[in-house]
């Protein structure tokens, strides 16, 4: 993996490049073609942020949940639009509920969060070009509007000016660097290991921290900020999905039995009241593999959820899929159109895992298919 030091973005080297050429020779259209003869499979797109960025360094927040650009967005769903079979995770389950075969190339294109710029810039565009998609909200933020807790938690190590990082609950304890990419890498770390303990402690730590930092959740910033119940009901009255993304934005693995039902149960029943309709799709806070487990699925089903997405990279075979750990294509911002088209056409080869939300040794995920 390699840094551009002046726009700030991943590139992923050989992908990349084969993925253009692929996009650009026409080749792509003849494997599309022969992929969908010898295997039909669900593929779910993977979303949280699009925003324009002009200087990318000096962004106050996560850059790796800034999937793309808002031209690149737009050119991702023409390309969608022309090529694949855009369909709503909601008429997905009812396809399979119906035991029918889903059209060739299915593609469902999904968002977590609920950032606001998927209100402002992503929601235009899929209404214009009539793609459907599903907006996955963690109601607790909908209802504060203050940022996540993840991303209070970098941007307070972006920009604290303590000389040191003291994490004892992590076993860190180490000079605070000055620049600001170093900030970035430390960030990163830091959320990746920190993914590793019970929900309670991550909440303390994050709050200890906005404590001795004088650097409170509350104050909010505008770059950082949910959707309101009001946007909301714009979307879903326009045919968007809104499903679940839990109450607090929790790590559902990481809770015990009562919060684990009160997270699933509470933000269904806040959509519900919301929004005036059934909320039963559902995606993993985190979503990779130490976010959910057996006991999270079997916790979903009962709280009458119909599917929940993970954040595991990968496609989902038909009739073999676990409509309760649905696997999706994260999109990252690094991505040009080329290589976007060519991880739909071939994602086996050509998907890329979410680098820093999965796992706590900090290496990059196998993809899974």
């Amino acid at each position: 993996m390699v840094i551009n030091e002046e726009t700030g973005m991943q590139r992923s080297g050989i992908r990349e490049t084969l993925g253009e050429w692929c996009y650009s020779s026409g080749l792509l259209h003849i494997l599309q073609r022969g992929r969908a003869w010898l295997r039909r499979d669900l593929r779910i797109l993977a979303y949280h942020r699009v925003l324009n960025l002009p200087d990318p360094n000096a962004f106050a927040f996560d850059l790796d949940l800034i999937s793309t650009t808002v031209d690149g967005f737009r050119e991702q769903m023409r390309l969608l639009q022309q090529r694949f079979s855009p369909m709503g995770l909601g008429e997905v389950v009812a396809v399979l509920d119906e035991g029918k075969r889903l059209p060739t190339n299915t593609v469902v294109v999904t968002f977590d969060d609920g950032y606001d710029d998927n209100y402002r810039v992503a929601y235009p565009i899929l209404r214009e070009l009539g793609i459907p998609a599903t907006f996955f909200v963690s109601t607790n933020h909908i209802d504060s509007g203050q940022p996540f807790a993840y991303d209070w938690l970098v941007y307070m190590i972006l920009h604290t000016r303590v000389q040191r990082l003291a994490l004892p609950e992590l076993g860190m304890d180490l000079t605070m660097p000055l620049q600001r990419a170093e900030r970035r890498q430390l960030a990163g770390g830091v959320l990746r290991r920190m993914k590793g303990l019970d929900d309670a402690i991550q909440s303390s730590l994050i709050a200890r921290l906005e404590h001795e930092w004088q650097m409170p959740r509350e104050a909010g910033h505008p770059d950082c900020r949910p959707m309101s119940w009001d946007a909301l009901r714009e979307m879903h009255a326009a045919g968007f999905e809104i499903g679940s993304h839990g109450v607090h934005h929790c790590m559902l693995a990481k809770l015990p039995p009562d919060q684990l039902e009160a997270e699933l149960v509470g933000s269904k029943a806040a959509i519900e009241r919301e929004l005036g309709g059934p909320a039963t799709l559902l995606s993993y806070p985190v979503g990779g593999d130490l976010a959910f487990d057996d006991r999270v699925m079997r916790a979903t089903m009962a709280a009458g959820y119909r599917a929940a997405c993970s954040y595991i990279c990968g496609t989902n075979r038909q009739f073999a899929l676990n409509r309760y750990a649905l696997y999706r294509l994260p999109v990252e911002r690094a991505m040009g159109a080329g290589w976007f088209a060519a991880m739909l056409t071939l994602p086996e080869l050509m998907g890329y895992p979410t680098v820093g939300r999965v796992g706590t040794t900090g290496q990059e995920p196998a993809c899974s298919y």
